[in-house]
């Protein structure tokens, strides 16, 4: 039996590593003696991640260009150059049989040396709004798996297939979970669970929001489990002195704090929107603004309009926020039709979909 070999890329944020991880992990149990080889962005947080995962990864030195002029910006074209000569080396040694991309800086020329050379390529697209990289990629791209309907203005009809975003299989079953993970993150087993999730990288916005609003959540009884990112956490790492009350940079493990909490607030990447349909839990939506193309936004919307969350603008904090979760915590009605139709929105075959795609492509 031949021994395939796969080349997967997508960094800069947990939004494109992670399913990048989850689609490597799928095909390894499908061809145990694959290789696999990640390739990423130098300094992002994919050079610590993969290797953790147990893969091996090579960085180029790549990044994407700020809104502002910067010194970065004048160095985009040579890193630019610099990183398509490096994916042509990578490539050519490592001869892998499929290329595929999550997403993320690296993943741009790594892709575009991987069409010229004649290596099929897949690129799996988590928003609603795909990113400038994809859109250019999907012209030469043999297939293009997508999270979302109504893509055919960014992507080509014929090369994409809808079959959700890939996340993490042990989310899959977070019921039985439940006293373990209680036990792990030692909380409260009377009290409901506030889980805070600011996104792989924090959220500056979030974090502020839940310092302002900390006395009203603990006065309304809930204990709050508070993922505020390795940028801020020596800001905000005190308040786990108060009662109730636990700051994290990181989740090692998220499908034991989905199964501990109760109630969620959330960015609306498109990793954490696919992971909170399955997961199912009553969740308030807060999408980054500013982000390309308003793509949380819409993310959080496409749950939003089929009553499976609630959203807030960052706009609108002020005024809403407390009526809103005051709402959300005391209403078991609007909970339950919340988790229910998030639940239906869920593609909990995405990983398998999406590999049984880049198998055609082999066979």
């Amino acid at each position: 039996m031949k021994q395939y070999r796969f080349i997967l890329s997508g960094g800069g944020t947990g939004g494109h590593i992670y399913p990048a991880i989850a689609i490597a992990n799928e095909l390894k149990t499908r061809f145990p003696d694959a290789e696999f080889l990640f390739v990423g962005a130098k300094d992002k947080m994919e050079m610590q991640k993969v290797p953790q995962s147990g893969y091996r990864i090579k960085g180029l030195w790549i990044a994407g260009l700020q809104r502002r002029i910067t010194f970065d910006n004048a160095l985009f074209p040579l890193k630019l150059i610099s990183s398509l000569f490096r994916a042509r080396t990578i490539v050519r040694q490592f001869k892998p049989d499929v290329v595929i991309g999550t997403g993320g800086f690296a993943s741009g020329p790594l892709l575009q040396i991987a069409t010229l050379l004649g290596i099929p390529t897949v690129i799996q697209e988590q928003n609603s709004f795909p990113g400038i990289t994809n859109k250019l990629l999907s012209k030469k791209a043999n297939t293009i798996c997508v999270a979302y309907e109504n893509l055919e203005r960014f992507f080509p009809k014929e090369k994409m297939i809808l079959t959700g975003n890939p996340v993490r299989q042990d989310v899959l079953d977070i019921d039985s979970k439940r006293s373990e993970a209680l036990s792990y993150f030692n909380l409260d087993t009377n009290k409901k669970t506030l889980l805070i999730l600011g996104g792989s990288l924090g959220s500056r916005r979030i974090n502020q929001l839940i310092e302002k609003e900390l006395d009203f959540l603990l006065a309304s009884g809930v204990q709050v489990f508070w993922q505020c990112g390795n940028f801020y956490m020596s800001e905000y790492r005190h308040f786990s002195e108060k009662e109730d009350v636990q700051v994290v940079s990181f989740i090692d493990r998220m499908d034991l704090i989905y199964a501990a909490a109760d109630f969620v607030i959330s960015r609306a990447g498109a990793s954490s929107v696919s992971e909170l349909c399955l997961v199912g839990k009553p969740t308030i939506f807060i999408p980054s603004p500013n982000v390309a193309e308003d793509h949380q936004t819409k993310n959080g919307k496409a749950i939003a309009d089929k009553k499976g969350a609630l959203l807030i603008k960052e706009s609108e904090l002020e005024d809403k926020f407390e009526s809103v979760f005051n709402k959300l915590l005391h209403d078991e009605n609007l909970q339950n039709s919340l988790s229910l139709n998030m639940k239906k929105l869920a593609k909990p075959n995405a990983t398998k979909d999406i590999v049984a795609e880049i198998i055609k492509l082999i066979k």
